[in-house]
Order: C-alpha cells, then sequence, then structure tokens
C-alpha cells in the first residue's frame, strides 16, 4: 500500500516540535507577542496583492532565464569545475577520504539470500552516524547503492520508504547502504522521538559556517567512502537514490561525486525557481543558489540520472513533473554534446508523493543498464520481499546511543564554543574589514535608496506614508511628529508587525516628546507574504528566508537596507539631528546592524534580542524566526561585534539567548565584560547596558 511521504519539510513531527515556544513550559521566557492592538491605522490599500511573493518569484523567474548551459564541451567543462568549488564553497562541505571509517556492528539479520547489518561509521572526526548496510550473499563484487532517507517519521527503518529500497536492491545482487540523515531518526536530539531535522534546528547550522545540505552532501561522501571499502562491492560500480528530501540528497551525491555513476532521485527534481515562495526543507537549499546557477546545471554534473516524478504530488507544486522537466530538458543538451543521450532518462507516473513499486522497478532497471551492462534500463519486476520490524534495524535498540552520535543541537554547540573560543581571543580587530565581512554575511550589495514618497490622509494622529524604493517595494510607514524637537524621533519595529508593538510603549515616546515613526518591514505587517502564511507553521518567516537565501540575501539585510530608507525620510522630509531605533526581536538586530554600517542612528534600544548566535537549547528554539540566520555569523564575530562597531550607546532590555531563555544574572555579568572588551579592541565609543 502506497503511503504519502510526510512532507519534505517535516510536516511529519508537527505536532511534537512545534509545541516548542507556546508551551509554558518550555523553559524560555518569552512567548512571541500576539496581536494586541488593532488601533493603528493601515498604510497600503486593502485587499493588495502578495507583493513579497510577486516580487521574488518575478526574480527567481529571471534568475531561470539567465543562467544558460554552455553549448561547448571546452566551456561546460570549465563551468563544471567552478559550480563544483562554489557549491562547495556555499554549502560547506568537507571531503576527507582518509578519515577512518571504524565501522561498529550492533546486529547482523539473516534474511533468505542476503542480510542486513546495523553499523555506525564515522563521518567527521569523532561524530559517527547510524546506518542499516544490506548485503546479498555470496562474495560478489557487487555494485554498491547509497540510499539516501527523506522526511519519513522513522528515517532508515520506515518500511515503504527506505526498507524496501534496501531489501529489493539485495536480493537484486546490489550493496546497499541506508543511512539516517544528519538529524534524523536515531542521529536526532533525543533517541527514539522523532524529531524534524529542518526549520530554525538545520538552519542553525549556517550560523557557524555550514548548512544542513553541506552536512548531508559530507556524510553521503563518506556512505560511498564505506562502500568503496568493501571486499564485496566494486568501487567502480556506485549508485545513489532516494526519495523527496532524500532524492534531493541523491542529485546532489551523484553532482558532487565522481564515484557515482548512476542515480535515481525520486519526487524530489524540479527547478530552483519553484523553491522560491513555496515549500520545501532547509536540507533543500543551497545558499545563493540562483546567483550562480539553476538545478539543470547539478543535474547535468551527475553520470546518468533518471529523475522519476508523480503528477499527483501534493506536497509542492516545486516536485510536479512539469518543473523537473524544465531542469530535465535543458541538462539533457549537455549529455547530448557529451555524447551520453542514454545517460538521462525521466519517468512521470500518475502517483502521489512516495517512493512507489513502479519507482523501484525503474530503479533496477536504470541500474543494471549502468551498473551491471544487464538490458537497455528498462523497469524490472521485483522479487516479493518482507518487511522487517522496525525495532530490529535500530542500532541502539536498548536506548543506550554512544555519545559520539550527535545530533544537531549539541554539533552547533561544540561548534559554536570553538568558533566564540577563537573570537573572544583576538586581540585587535580591524574595524573596517569587519563592516566590509558584515556586509558580505548580510548580502548586502548595494544600498536601497528612497525613490518616491506617496502621502496619504491623516488617521487618528498618525501621518501615513508608503515609501517606494529602489527595489520597488513600499514600506508602510506612519508617522507622528515630536512635541519636542530635541528628542528627535525613534523608529519602532517588530517583527510581527506593528500591531504586535504595545501600545504603551508608543504612549510612552510620546509622553517624553519624541517623533515616532512605526514601520512595517519585508514579510511583516502590511507587507506580510500571505501565500507563505501556510507554509510558515513550522518556523516565521520560513517561506521567505529560504526565498531570499536562494536569491543571495538574507532577511536581516533586507531590514537594514529597509530601516536605512526610513532613516534617509527622515532626513530629507524632517532633518531631524536625532535618530533612535527600539526594536523588538530580530527587528532590534536589524536596527543593530544597520548602527554598526552606516553609524547614522545616534541610540539602539534592543527589545527580547539575542546577546550570542551561539546554539544554547533544543528547547525554544522557534522563539525566532527563521529570518534570524546568517551564514557564518560566527565565524565572523558575534552580537557583541556589532555592538562594538556602532560606536554607540545600546540598550538591551530583556535580553536572551537564541532560544529565548532568560539570560541569568551570572552570565549576564560575562556578557557585559564580552561587549565592553570587544568595543576596547574595536576603540570605539559609547556602550551597552542590559535591564
Amino acid at each position: 500500500m502506497n503511503r504519502i511521504l510526510l512532507l519534505c519539510v517535516g510536516l511529519l513531527t508537527l505536532n511534537t516540535h512545534l509545541k516548542g515556544h507556546n508551551n509554558a513550559n518550555d523553559g524560555s521566557l518569552f512567548d512571541r507577542p500576539t496581536e494586541i492592538s488593532d488601533s493603528l491605522p493601515t498604510v497600503l490599500s486593502k485587499n493588495h496583492g502578495d507583493l513579497i511573493d510577486a516580487k521574488l518569484r518575478s526574480e527567481a523567474q529571471v534568475r531561470f532565464a539567465e543562467h544558460q548551459l554552455p553549448n561547448n564541451l571546452k566551456e561546460w567543462e570549465s563551468q563544471r569545475i567552478q559550480l563544483k568549488a562554489e557549491i562547495i564553497k556555499k554549502t560547506g562541505v568537507v571531503v576527507n577520504h582518509q578519515l577512518p571509517l571504524n565501522i561498529k556492528e550492533t546486529n547482523v539479520i539473516q534474511l533468505n539470500g542476503y542480510s542486513v547489518k546495523n553499523i555506525t561509521f564515522q563521518t567527521r572526526p569523532g561524530i559517527y552516524a547510524t546506518a542499516n548496510l544490506y548485503i546479498p550473499d555470496g562474495m560478489g563484487p557487487f555494485p554498491g547503492i547509497m540510499n539516501t532517507p527523506g522526511h519519513w517519521p522513522n528515517s532508515k527503518i520506515d518500511s515503504i520508504g527506505q526498507q524496501a529500497v534496501g531489501h529489493t536492491l539485495a536480493l537484486n545482487g546490489y550493496v546497499c547502504l541506508t543511512m539516517d540523515p544528519w538529524g534524523a531518526g536515531e542521529r536526532g536530539t533525543i533517541l527514539g522521538k522523532s524529531e524534524y531535522h529542518g526549520s530554525n534546528l538545520g538552519a542553525s547550522l549556517m550560523n557557524i559556517g555550514e548548512s544542513l545540505m553541506g552536512v548531508q552532501i559530507s556524510e553521503n561522501m563518506r556512505g560511498v567512502d564505506l562502500l568503496c571499502s568493501l571486499p564485496n562491492v566494486d568501487p567502480q560500480k556506485i549508485g545513489t537514490t532516494g526519495a523527496s528530501g532524500g532524492g534531493n540528497q541523491t542529485m546532489w551525491l551523484a553532482a558532487m561525486d565522481d564515484r557515482v555513476k548512476a542515480a535515481v532521485p525520486v519526487v524530489s527534481v524540479g527547478t530552483f525557481e519553484s523553491y522560491v515562495m513555496e515549500f520545501n526543507c532547509i536540507c533543500e537549499l543551497l545558499v545563493d543558489g540562483l546567483t550562480f546557477t539553476e538545478e539543470a546545471g547539478i543535474l547535468a554534473m551527475a553520470k546518468a540520472i533518471m529523475p522519476c516524478n508523480h503528477s499527483k504530488d501534493e506536497i509542492s507544486p516545486a516536485f510536479l513533473p512539469v518543473q523537473m522537466l524544465r531542469s530535465y530538458n535543458n541538462a539533457k543538451q549537455v549529455f547530448k554534446m557529451r555524447g551520453e543521450e542514454n545517460n538521462i532518462s525521466c519517468k512521470i507516473y500518475d502517483l502521489i508523493h512516495t517512493y512507489s513499486p513502479l519507482d523501484r522497478q525503474a530503479m533496477l532497471g536504470w541500474f543494471d543498464f549502468h551498473l551491471k551492462g544487464i538490458g537497455k534500463g528498462a523497469p524490472k519486476s521485483e522479487i516479493p520481499f518482507k518487511m522487517i520490524q522496525d525495532e530490529k534495524l535500530l542500532v541502539f535498540p536498548t536506548g543506550k546511543r554512544d555519545a559520539n552520535i550527535l545530533g544537531t543541537d549539541d554539533y552547533c554547540k561544540l561548534r559554536g564554543n570553538e568558533l566564540r573560543t577563537a573570537y573572544l581571543n583576538t586581540k585587535s580587530f580591524n574595524v573596517d574589514k569587519k563592516k566590509s565581512e558584515l556586509r558580505d554575511i548580510l548580502r548586502i550589495k548595494e544600498k536601497m535608496i528612497l525613490k518616491k514618497v506617496y502621502r496619504y490622509s491623516t488617521i487618528g494622529g498618525w501621518d501615513r506614508f508608503a515609501l517606494e524604493t529602489s527595489d520597488d517595494m513600499p514600506i508602510p510607514v506612519l508617522h507622528m511628529a515630536p512635541t519636542d524637537p530635541s528628542k528627535g524621533y525613534v523608529i519602532l519595529c517588530n517583527p510581527e508587525g506593528k500591531n504586535s508593538i504595545l501600545p504603551s510603549l508608543i504612549d510612552d515616546y510620546r509622553k517624553e516628546g519624541s517623533g515616532i515613526l512605526v514601520v512595517d518591514l519585508s514579510g511583516t505587517g502590511e507587507v506580510t507574504s500571505i501565500s507563505s502564511l501556510p507554509y510558515d507553521k513550522i518556523g516565521k518567516l520560513h517561506t521567505l528566508s529560504r526565498a531570499e537565501l536562494w536569491l543571495g540575501k538574507t532577511v536581516l539585510g533586507e531590514w537594514v537596507k529597509e530601516l536605512n530608507v526610513v532613516v534617509q525620510f527622515l532626513d530629507t522630509n524632517y532633518k531631524t539631528k536625532k535618530v533612535s531605533i527600539d526594536g523588538s526581536q530580530e527587528a532590534g538586530l536589524a536596527g543593530l546592524f544597520l548602527s554598526s554600517l552606516e553609524g547614522n542612528v545616534d541610540h539602539l534600544v534592543l527589545r527580547q534580542a539575542p546577546v550570542s548566535y551561539l546554539f544554547d537549547s533544543r528547547v525554544g528554539i522557534d522563539f525566532f524566526g527563521m529570518g534570524i540566520h546568517l551564514p557564518g555569523f560566527l565565524q565572523w564575530g558575534d552580537v557583541s561585534l556589532a555592538a562594538a562597531l556602532s560606536g554607540k550607546n545600546i540598550q538591551f532590555v530583556d535580553p536572551v539567548t537564541m532560544s529565548g531563555n532568560q539570560v541569568g544574572a551570572t552570565k549576564l555579568s560575562a556578557v557585559e565584560a564580552e561587549f565592553e572588551k570587544v568595543r576596547a579592541l574595536c576603540h570605539q565609543s559609547g556602550s551597552a547596558t542590559f535591564k
């Protein structure tokens, strides 16, 4: 019986891992504020279209059109080498074929004609993966297949998605390695508790300069190392297959590892364009991907590849055959040019999102043709097999998992602390260089310019403006003039939009005589992407943050540019000599980064903002939205360095960790000392206070 593959982005664990921050017992200090006031007037016309969705989809369409594959072999070979190097750089792929595998067996199951071993092996120094190894009886040598699981609840041991592939391959004379992907199956935070490895959890890898995609590519290459090391495997005959998120891994492994001679990605191949503002996992994100390639380029890097897509795929439009065919037809021209037209094919079945018997039959025929030289690649009937009880395939059935099986949380803490130690031991900082590097991390390539100001009628004492930018997006702004011009203006912003700003905060600023600007940053308030809200149930701004990263941008970087436009507006229209930003959570960070880069903000207040990007706890991890993550930020420095670069007075109100947990008094003293030390090393003025 077919079964729906539970969302390539992890809806399979939605009810468990998204209890998260809304649970009063989750250990977080604050809940994200809900809309507490509808008293602030709107700026934009009611019932307007989804501006964010339209803009980013249009950008993605342009990128697809721009990325062409060469029409001669010399240029293609040069591009292939450049693509591989760029992918390694952007994903953080680690290649270490010399690292000992240190294979350890915990159980062997003998079946009719083959056996299954439960094993662990070393993928990185001191880090081990859990896996099942399906081995045909006999001496071999057999072809070896890397079977990459997608987002099944039980990962490698799932009876339909993974077991069936392992059984059928072994019965047909293939050694099959099925490994739990990073953070999934027996490699989750808590052994025996299924969790989704993406969203804020998987995105946290970016802050330490890695990515979930990069970790998976690295580990799957180690899986190929293992297969090639076995005496009963022919290292010249290696293939790979997987479905959904696993199919995505299959495509990337085939592109990045020249030892892979044939690949069958199932219900996964589409276009990078179609990923933008659609439903995908962070493990399927290539940071900056659309700035230098499209998916056709990745398919063309494979030796032989056959995508299988389903016309009734209900998970995401990105996986529908129409998208696959766009990439397939473009990549096919490269195979023709190489004289290898038979090395690319595709199958389309009238099925839902799953790895079906039809896909397995097609996979067997493809591997027989390309790895054994048997047949012509047509589908091959399966030999009947029986499933094994899930419990028997567990590497650690007693629940006593080895300490070297690290989850994402432990790894991010480990690597993050290493980076923080190096950062805090730095003896001096080149301020100009660090500012330039921060601009690169935020992906701010050019300043956003204020093009035109639209003024609307005043409502409830609020002047209403839409600021049209050089990015062709309106920034909704509410304005109230100061009663005491010496106080200047304060810009108020919140990652949930203006109606989540406490009315009492606005009243306090009004009473002291400050001018007030209330801003809805892109993706929030009046410029929320309505179409992305169903997808964002697994993480605030999940869809927008991935889309921006695909296009070579970041949510925080865009917010920095927008706040700079708002400051331009104040300077041009009100000639104010004093500007402050009071931002909550991620919006406060955007204000801090603007001050670090431009120096045109006089005072900053950050409410419930993190004092460090160091991963601290799986519990409460969804306190911040997905837009907070910045590739390589902890390699660059930390929040204390951004504060130092600003040279301004900064006030942290109710400071928190990256999981929204309260910074205790003892730790806060250390935080204060760190901020003071880093500021001194930068030879900058100003101060940071915490309350």
